[in-house]
């Protein structure tokens, strides 16, 4: 698996693109701005994106997601609680954080915790809510790395003062679920560098182990 991981937009939300090497199957997930360079990563390495996934609806992480799925013509993959966000810049933050309206397209597909296949790809996801209602963090088995979003981030957690936050709710998530992955997974959030499960379980001052 090869992971391309890019900050774009207003706030420097980072967009992965995942890609099998061989087969040139890809995901984009959290295509939060700039989707022109979005899609210049997706051209230049000559990619089929079987899916979009998006973590959550925050204007932060979507705000590409349009021209980007225009352009692939993939189906895009969001819990059900958030789809109505997509459409409402007063629920995904936009108005609030920025002054500007953010909005896209309705979603295509119902994310639920599971293992989700897609094409060559499995995924097993898990709802993760507390930033937001209807967050999924991606967890890549196989190659022993997850997608968390807005959850937990590098010696962080996601803000929980937006629509619907909850920190109880973020603390249950992060604790009963991520902390329970392999301690070695490596963790690809929503802004900042990525970390490991066993250094936040150990150096996260908002919710060690």
């Amino acid at each position: 698996m090869e992971i391309i991981a890019m900050p774009v937009g207003l706030v420097q939300a980072n967009c992965y693109i995942v890609y099998k090497k061989e087969e040139k199957e890809a995901l984009v997930i959290d295509p939060g701005g700039e989707p022109e360079k979005i899609i210049e990563a997706i051209k230049s390495n000559h990619l089929h994106v079987k899916a979009i996934l998006l973590t959550h609806a925050h204007f932060d992480h979507i705000g590409g997601l349009d021209r980007v799925r225009e352009f692939t013509n993939a189906p895009v993959y969001l819990h059900k609680a958030e789809w109505n966000w997509l459409g409402e810049p007063a629920l995904n933050g936009s108005i609030k954080l920025t002054g500007q309206t953010i909005a896209a397209q309705e979603a295509d597909t119902e994310l639920t915790e599971g293992t989700l296949h897609i094409g060559s790809f499995s995924i097993e996801t898990l709802h993760t809510p507390g930033h937001s209602p209807g967050s999924i963090s991606f967890v890549f088995s196989e190659d022993n790395f997850a997608v968390s979003g807005d959850v937990l981030f590098q010696q962080g957690i996601g803000r929980t003062d937006l629509i619907e936050g909850d920190i109880d709710i973020l603390e249950k998530s992060i604790r009963e679920k991520l902390y329970h992955l392999p301690a070695d997974l490596t963790v690809l959030p929503g802004h900042g560098p990525a970390t490991t499960i066993d250094y936040e379980k150990k150096n996260n001052p908002f919710f060690p182990a």
